[in-house]
C-alpha cells in the first residue's frame, strides 16, 4: 500500500485528505467553552487588553487607559527607554542625521549616546557587518529560497555553527552576538534577495561589497541598487522606517516569542530565528503585504479615487466579505494597543507626504489617506461596533517602500532587519531579570477514556 502511495500523487493526496478529516473530527472545541471557562485567548482579556506577563524597562506602547474598569481610547505613544519616538525622529530630521544606530544603542544600553559614543558604536557595527568567510557562497548563494524571511531564519541558525561560544549566555557573549547579528542582518537580507532573483527570477546576480562608511539605511539602498546610487532624502526616509520598526514592547508576538525561547535557556540564534518566523506571519509583520494587495484591489475597482462615497461603498463590501480577499478585514486599520492614533503611522504618513508631493506617487498617497479616513468613520459610525480605530504603521510602510523602489519581497525582511534591535534588548533583559521559563496553562476539556486494546477496537 505505502509503496503505491509513493509512486502515485493522486493516492497521496487522497490519503492526506482522508487523514485530515479524521484529524478535524477529533480536534473540535466548542467556541462557547472559551468564554465559559474564561480562557484568555491570544493572552488577551475580554476587553482586548493584554494579559500582564512581565515587566520591562525597554519600551512602552500606550494607546488607552483603564478608568474604573472601562477601557478608554487615548492618543498613541511609542516610548523607547523613556524617550518618545516622535522626539527622537524629529531631532534626527531637523539636524539631517541618521538615527537608527542611535536607536539601537538606546535600546541595548538604556541611555542616549553622546556624539563620541555613537561614533564608536557605529564603528563597532561596521567592523561586524561582513559575513563569515565562505558564508555568502556556501549558505546563501548555493541554497537560495523563494521566501527571504525563511532564508534569513535559516541563515541565523547556520551562524550558530560558526560561533565557538554559541551556547554561552553570559551578557558579554550575548551582547557580542547581538551586535554581530544586528550588523549582519541587512547584508544577509540583500544577499538572500539577490540569490533568489538569480535562482527563481532568472536575473543576473549582483552582489555589491559592503561600504563600511555607510550606515545601515544607506547600505541597504547601496547594495540593493545596481548603480549603488541614492539620495539623502531616500536614505533618511528608510532610516525613519528602521527607527519606527526597531521596537514595539515585550508583548508583540515576535518579541514575546523571542522571550519565550530565551526563558528556556536556549541559544541566541534559535531565539532570534523563532522571532523571524513569528514576524513572517500575515497577522504580524507580513501585514504590510496584505495592505499592498488590498490597495491594488481598491485601485482596480474604485473608478474615482477622490469620490469618498464610492470608496466607502467598496470598503463596506470588503467588511461584508463580498470583495477583496473575502476576509472581511480592512488591512492597515486597527491595532491591539493603539486606538485613536498609531504614532508610527503619523510619522510615516507625514514623511511619505513630503516625498510623494509633486511626483507620480501623490495620487496614490491621497488614496491611502482617503482609505484611512473613510475606514475610521465606518467603524465609528457602525451600529454594531462604535469602535475607535486608527491606521497602523502597515497602512503606509508598503507605500514608502514602493516609493524607494524596494521590491515587495523585502517589505517584511526590512521589518526584521530593524526589529532585531528590540529582540536583542528583550532577550538580554529576559536573561537578566526573569529567570523563569514561560509556561502558561491550557485546560483540557475532554474526558478520560478507558484504554481499549488494539484487538478490541
Amino acid at each position: 500500500m505505502f509503496s503505491n502511495l509513493n509512486n502515485n500523487s493522486n493516492k497521496k493526496k487522497e490519503a492526506i485528505n482522508l487523514l485530515c478529516k479524521e484529524f478535524i473530527k477529533n480536534n473540535h472545541i466548542e467556541p462557547n467553552l472559551f468564554s465559559t471557562l474564561n480562557v484568555k485567548r491570544g493572552l488577551r482579556n475580554a476587553d482586548g487588553t493584554g494579559v500582564l506577563a512581565g515587566l520591562t524597562l525597554i519600551c512602552n506602547v500606550h494607546g488607552y487607559v483603564i478608568d474604573e474598569g472601562e477601557k478608554k481610547p487615548e492618543e498613541g505613544k511609542l516610548i523607547y527607554r523613556n524617550y518618545k519616538i516622535n522626539d527622537i525622529i524629529e531631532d534626527c530630521v531637523e539636524n539631517k542625521r541618521f538615527g537608527f544606530e542611535e536607536v539601537v544603542y538606546l535600546l541595548l544600553f538604556g541611555n542616549l549616546p553622546k556624539k563620541k559614543d555613537i561614533e564608536y558604536f557605529k564603528n563597532v557595527l561596521a567592523m561586524h557587518r561582513e559575513l563569515p568567510e565562505g558564508f555568502l557562497e556556501d549558505v546563501i548563494l548555493k541554497r537560495p529560497s523563494k521566501n527571504i524571511m525563511n532564508k534569513m531564519q535559516s541563515a541565523l541558525l547556520t551562524l550558530y555553527t560558526y560561533d565557538d561560544f554559541a551556547d554561552v549566555t553570559s551578557i558579554e557573549q550575548e551582547l557580542r552576538k547581538a551586535i554581530e547579528i544586528i550588523a549582519r542582518m541587512s547584508n544577509i537580507m540583500i544577499s538572500a534577495y539577490q540569490a533568489k532573483c538569480r535562482a527563481f527570477n532568472k536575473e543576473s546576480l549582483v552582489v555589491h561589497s559592503i561600504n563600511p562608511e555607510e550606515n545601515i539605511a544607506q547600505s541597504i539602498l547601496s547594495t540593493l541598487r545596481l548603480d549603488r546610487k541614492y539620495t539623502f532624502e531616500e536614505a533618511s526616509l528608510l532610516d525613519i522606517l528602521l527607527m519606527l520598526h526597531a521596537e514595539h514592547g515585550g508583548g508583540n508576538n515576535s518579541t514575546f516569542t523571542c522571550r519565550c525561547l530565551t526563558s528556556t535557556g536556549t541559544d541566541a540564534y534559535s531565539a532570534y530565528a523563532s522571532a523571524i518566523g513569528s514576524l513572517k506571519g500575515p497577522k504580524h509583520g507580513g501585514a504590510n503585504i496584505k495592505v499592498t494587495h488590498m490597495l491594488k484591489d481598491i485601485e482596480k475597482n474604485v473608478k474615482d479615487w477622490t469620490d469618498l462615497d464610492e470608496l466607502e461603498n467598496y470598503l463596506v463590501k470588503i467588511l461584508k466579505k463580498e470583495v477583496g480577499d473575502k476576509s472581511g478585514l480592512i488591512y492597515g486599520m486597527g491595532h491591539a494597543v493603539y486606538t485613536k492614533s498609531d504614532p508610527r503611522a503619523i510619522i510615516l504618513k507625514n514623511a511619505a507626504r513630503k516625498l510623494a508631493k509633486g511626483t507620480k506617487f501623490e495620487k496614490k498617497f491621497n488614496l491611502i489617506e482617503n482609505v484611512e479616513n473613510v475606514a475610521s468613520s465606518i467603524f465609528l459610525n457602525s451600529a454594531k461596533s462604535k469602535k475607535v480605530i486608527c491606521a497602523n504603521v502597515d497602512m503606509y510602510s508598503g507605500f514608502v517602500y514602493k516609493m524607494l523602489g524596494i521590491p515587495s519581497d523585502l517589505y517584511t525582511p526590512l521589518f526584521a532587519t530593524a526589529r532585531i534591535a528590540g529582540w536583542a534588548a528583550h532577550r538580554m533583559e529576559e536573561i537578566l531579570t526573569a529567570k523563569r521559563i514561560i509556561r502558561p496553562a491550557y485546560k483540557p476539556v475532554n474526558k478520560e477514556n478507558k484504554y481499549i486494546k488494539l484487538n478490541d477496537r
